[in-house]
């Protein structure tokens, strides 16, 4: 709320707000790029485009509704501060974003390699075992030598192009001296061709390329499904740099000077208009206004701003130009320093052990020392090179880990599907795992557990007359209180009253005249009010004077619980794991939220850097650690998390430092999640004993040589099948 008054300032929001034109440069056109972090549907992307397609210069805007994002392709002359203007406007939430520091045209190009290498060897496979049906029903002699001859030139730049992420992965274990479970996949494909095309050459009766192409479409099957699971990977520390403003109003000269950020220095003096993001951390020198520190905070209230007070990158200007001396710049910037914690908070996370990799471990030196001992007692007991070649080969597929490869991702993928249809999108391969395993979880407060918009609660107190001067006032700010003030109004359909002369007096409020008398909207003091004491409530006030004779009277606001807030709490507890509460709001704010929901362990004015501490400290303590949020304050205690989720509204960088994105609005499907996530877990491990099982069966009999490869390539495909049928169970759980 608002302190002294100087001089008033006279004009509307959108004059205040938008920036002055930037001095033309020499390309035709340029690319801009705004987050948009509360679009949901095409309803959305619809009034975007067409929204900024209204505006002079813009040449064409394009709306991601996937990454939450829009292009715009624009003359030199249209800034950004006007595009956000008018977003804010049609009531959209936007943030400018660098397109120098991002890749805003990402494509999932791995995903699309996998997809054709996944139809290169389907094709193949398809005609490569019509051939074989022929040698099965009886082609013998030069026939059947042809259709090997032609399976072999079918084959083997089939597999030398589908199997390359197979030989890539084990090349790079093998490389650094260890094993991983596409090594023995590798072997079993490369000695079930050598096998085959020895056999083709001697005229053998038997070849095994269909067993070979069979293996490789059934892997690549399980690893697309694998990449499926998860969003396309993108880094939240280069999300995080993206929202660094690229350019700043240099103040030396006869009129403010547009630079890149990148030439600042310490010590120059910026021009920090209404509406724009502060480009550097440091102080004010002139000028008074309100400051949102909402992202990197979770303040929920505007801050007073004043000669004196230090500012951060990032954070929003939001009623009055303000004069910054830069104190820290580029690299140096707390925003910066934020993207670098968040970097390492991932990196950390991504040595995560999961299952897959604890079973590959253990399986892979053991099918090696199978097959080279089936070879070596063969070939000594029976003398036969090609023998032992076609019973270690047989050994080898029999033996491939197939089954284990489908017995995650098959799982995750109908554990996924089930979450998607509940309103969660996991985009982690391991998220699941590791959200089985959760027994505290932590949630931030605004826009988490609560909507993060002030919500008039005692409208019903005013009366019209005094409803009707409100609204006139709030009208002309863009402050958040006053913004909540006016959709509380519309809904109520107040008609503003005709005041006159409203003016913004920046940090303080909105003033005007009506029938000769002065009316104020803002903070306490300035409207000559008492401060109101709303340290039980957690409530937020702003204040409405009408003239010397009637006492200023008081507009409550709280926040909102989030749809499902108090029954994921409930229903988390049931489970009998334990919550806490996590806020850079105010203490009396964060106190009324845990009371009201019975938290008890519960921390205030907490900075990005103190909740990536905190949930260090839960780990090292043995918990494992589930955290809930949505603001840039939150992506280090994301990424430092074992599992996180954020809402889809959240800002672009918390739902890249997550793993699980809740596409709703309502927060009960979490303790279902969780639930679901340990039954996927089970599921993964009786995948594990399946494959275990079968194994036991199937490798006496290769070793014995009663299996051939064609047998041995059947019995695979089985297992496999076998497998994913279980994960499929999931779908149907309770």
């Amino acid at each position: 709320m608002r302190d002294e008054a100087p001089n008033a300032i006279i004009a509307c929001p959108g004059c205040i707000a938008a920036p002055a034109a930037a001095v033309a440069e020499p390309p035709e056109k340029v690319q801009l790029a705004l987050s948009l972090p509360t679009i949901h549907c095409q309803n959305c992307i619809t009034s975007v485009e067409r929204g900024l397609a209204g505006i002079d210069g813009v040449k064409s805007a394009r709306v991601n509704l996937t990454l939450k994002r829009v292009l715009i392709d624009a003359e030199p002359s249209v800034m950004p501060g006007v595009l956000i203007e008018r977003l804010k406007y049609l009531g959209f939430e936007a943030h400018e974003l660098d397109t120098a520091s991002l890749g805003a045209t990402q494509t999932d190009l791995a995903g699309r390699a996998l997809l054709t290498r996944l139809a290169v060897a389907g094709f193949a496979s398809m005609n490569v075992m019509l051939l074989s049906v022929s040698v099965w029903s009886g082609a013998t002699d030069a026939t059947r030598d042809m259709f090997h001859w032609i399976s072999a030139a079918i084959t083997l730049p089939a597999i030398a192009y589908a199997a390359q992420p197979f030989f890539r992965s084990a090349w790079s274990a093998l490389r650094a001296h260890r094993l991983n479970m596409d090594v023995p996949i590798v072997l079993a494909i490369l000695l079930a061709l050598v096998t085959s095309l020895w056999e083709t050459s001697l005229s053998g009766a038997h070849a095994y390329f269909d067993a070979a192409l069979t293996l490789t479409f059934f892997l690549l099957a399980g690893r697309y499904l694998d990449h499926r699971t998860r969003a396309i990977a993108r880094s939240a520390a280069e999300e995080l740099s993206a929202l660094e403003v690229p350019r700043a109003l240099l103040l030396g000269g006869p009129e403010p000077r547009e630079v890149p950020v990148a030439e600042l220095r310490l010590g120059d003096l910026l021009l920090v208009r209404p509406g724009a993001r502060m480009p550097v951390d440091g102080e004010i020198v002139e000028g008074r206004s309100e400051i949102d520190r909402s992202l990197l905070t979770g303040e929920t209230i505007p801050v007073f701003a004043e000669p004196g007070r230090k500012v951060s990158a990032g954070e929003i200007n939001l009623t009055g130009p303000l004069r910054v001396r830069a104190e820290a710049v580029g690299r140096d910037t707390s925003l910066h320093r934020l993207a670098d914690l968040v970097a390492v908070a991932e990196s950390g996370r991504a040595q995560y052990n999961s299952l897959a990799d604890a079973a590959a471990r253990l399986y892979a030196p053991l099918v090696h020392i199978l097959a080279a001992a089936s070879f070596l007692g063969w070939l000594l007991y029976a003398g036969d090179m090609r023998a032992a070649l076609n019973i270690a080969s047989a050994v080898l597929i029999i033996t491939c880990p197939c089954a284990l490869g489908l017995a995650v991702p098959a799982v995750t993928t109908a554990a996924s599907g089930r979450l998607f249809r509940k309103g969660m999108l996991i985009k982690h391969a391991t998220a699941l795992e590791r959200l089985g395993a959760v027994d505290h979880v932590v949630f931030d407060k605004t826009g988490t557990l609560t909507t993060g918009k002030p919500e008039l609660r005692n409208l019903s107190e005013f009366s019209s007359d005094e409803l009707a001067v409100a609204a006139a006032l709030a009208q002309a700010s863009s402050h958040p209180l006053s913004q909540s003030l006016v959709q509380a109004f519309e809904d109520a359909h107040v008609v503003p009253a005709p005041v006159t002369s409203i003016a913004e007096v920046p940090g303080y409020g909105t003033t005007g005249q009506m029938k000769g008398g002065v009316v104020r909207l803002g903070r306490a003091s300035w409207v000559g009010a008492e401060r109101l004491d709303t340290a039980s409530t957690g409530d937020t006030a702003t204040w409405l004077s009408i003239g010397k004779n009637r006492p200023p009277r008081a507009f409550l606001f709280s926040d909102s619980l989030r749809p499902g807030a108090e029954e994921a709490v409930r229903a988390l507890m049931d489970q009998g794991k334990s919550i806490a509460l996590i806020s850079g709001d105010t203490t009396k704010v964060v106190r009324s939220m845990a009371d009201r929901l019975g938290i008890t362990d519960w921390v205030a004015e907490a900075l990005p850097e103190e909740k990536a501490a905190r949930i260090e400290d839960w780990k090292a303590s043995g918990k494992k650690v589930l955290m809930v949020g949505d603001g840039l304050n939150d992506t280090v205690a994301l990424a430092a998390a074992d599992v996180s989720i954020s809402p889809a509204s959240a800002l672009d960088a918390a739902r890249v430092a997550s793993d699980i994105v809740l596409l709703n609005q309502d927060l009960s499907v979490i303790a279902g999640a969780c639930e679901t996530a340990k039954i996927a877990t089970r599921r993964i491990r009786q995948n594990f004993r399946i494959a275990t099982v079968y194994n036991v069966i199937a490798v006496p009999l290769a070793v014995a040589g009663l299996a051939t490869p064609l047998i041995a390539a059947l019995a695979m495909s089985s297992s496999s099948i076998t497998v994913s049928l279980n994960a499929l169970r999931l779908r149907g759980a309770k």
